[in-house]
């Protein structure tokens, strides 16, 4: 809707991501940047699966290849 949210993820994964703070609603589309350290910033399209109080659960879209591997570097330091 046009609106910026800025929060912090308590959980990341190779298909999304738990936030700290709860908004929106299930089913709710919208566009996520994830700045990743000494990489890149993967920006994605997201589903919000459920959104409490306590926080949101949102599911990425496809990834395209340079963020997937963006976020498997990350997720797993060891690897290349």
């Amino acid at each position: 809707g046009g609106r910026s949210i800025t929060a912090t993820a308590t959980d990341l994964s190779m298909a999304g991501l738990k936030l700290a703070a709860g908004f929106g609603s299930a089913n709710e589309r919208l566009t996520v940047r994830i700045p990743i350290p000494g990489d890149r910033e993967i920006a994605t399209r997201a589903t919000i699966r459920r959104s409490t109080k306590e926080g949101a659960a949102l599911e990425f879209d496809q990834l395209d290849w340079d963020d997937m591997f963006a976020l498997a570097r990350f997720l797993h330091p060891r690897l290349p």
